[in-house]
């Protein structure tokens, strides 16, 4: 993909998910998508209370994510939730993290192709996460890569990768939470199958 019109469609906003009326603002999805991330990472437990809030409309192994029109089921059931706010009651909170046009670039590769074919994971028809952000740039020290598929608002979303049901590891918030990590870049589209998707790419440094 052209670099500057990889540019442009994160400054347009090419997160065309279904949002509530009252998630509808002039600002970018991806873009809110990190300012939720950064809330989580320097307000931990202010977000243990938005978990505490879904944790009390959970019934069994379902839980109603803001934005989703039909309760997410899940294979943990509250397990994951309860251990979750166990997490941020612990964590310390971490500095915000800046926004990388690069890693942005590399995000909206995989979001693209994803939104076209339907598909899912980290690797893509261009190659994996280390191959589509070497295209953009160099990166300095760990990078790491999330993809979120379904809530059709930022915090869902977000909560969606903290809870990180069914991962045993919970690498999706482990890298929220790294705190080597200091820039992202984000990208989201519609999804055929989950309603829609957000690719988001982290690295502890980048240079485009």
């Amino acid at each position: 993909m052209n670099r500057t019109f990889a540019f442009i469609l994160t400054l347009i906003c090419l997160a065309l998910l279904p949002v509530s009326r009252a998630d509808a603002s002039p600002a970018c999805f991806a873009g809110k998508i990190l300012e939720e991330i950064n809330l989580a990472r320097s307000q931990p437990h202010r977000y243990a209370d938005y978990l505490r809030h879904l944790r009390n409309v959970s019934e069994g192994t379902a839980y109603n994510v803001p934005g989703s029109p039909l309760p997410i089921q899940t294979r943990e059931g509250t397990d994951a939730v309860d251990e979750a706010i166990r997490f941020l009651e612990r964590q310390k909170p971490l500095p915000a993290l800046s926004w990388s046009p690069g890693l942005a670039a590399a995000a909206i590769e995989l979001a693209r192709e994803q939104s076209e074919t339907g598909g899912t994971g980290h690797a893509g028809t261009s190659g994996g996460v280390r191959e589509r952000i070497a295209r953009q740039g160099r990166w300095k020290g760990r990078i790491g890569e999330n993809i979120a598929y379904g809530p059709g608002n930022p915090r869902g979303m977000v909560m969606q990768l903290i809870i990180n049901d069914g991962v045993p590891e919970r690498g999706h918030r482990r890298n929220i939470f790294r705190r080597s990590f200091a820039v992202s870049g984000i990208a989201c589209a519609p999804h055929p199958h989950y309603g829609g998707l957000c690719v988001m790419d982290f690295a502890d440094r980048f240079l485009d």
